[in-house]
């Protein structure tokens, strides 16, 4: 038997055996990942949200949960300064939030154009 013959023949064979393994190794993953991808439920989300309330980064984790879904109701006396009310119509929550400091101050479930003074101090 030559030597090309040999080297030839082993090299076939793995690339069998590697064709046949790796799809088998990462499919479990691909399932891991789009479980994964679903994450929490929207009322998991507000209620993050609200337990989060007053903490820095929590309008951050607003933008994320809701991006594009919120419409501003209005402005107000609060927080820094202004906070704005922005209205989430799929889920029929208002949120009251302080650009100064990147914090959600209130959450409500309703449309709210201004909330008490007290809840956006």
């Amino acid at each position: 038997m030559k030597l090309t013959s040999l080297v030839t023949s082993v090299a076939l064979l793995g690339l069998v055996t590697v064709g046949n393994v790796a799809p088998h190794t990462f499919t479990p993953s691909i399932g891991i990942v789009a479980s994964a991808a679903e994450g929490p439920s929207v009322q998991e989300k507000i209620s993050l949200i609200t337990k989060n309330k007053g903490q820095i980064g929590g309008g951050d984790q607003l933008r994320r949960f809701f991006y594009g879904d919120l419409e501003p109701l209005g402005v107000q006396p609060g927080g820094a300064g202004m906070v704005v009310n922005l209205y989430n119509k799929a889920n029929n929550v208002t949120f009251s939030y302080c650009a100064t400091y990147d914090v959600v101050v209130a959450v409500k479930k309703g449309r709210i154009t201004a909330f008490p003074a007290n809840e956006v101090k």
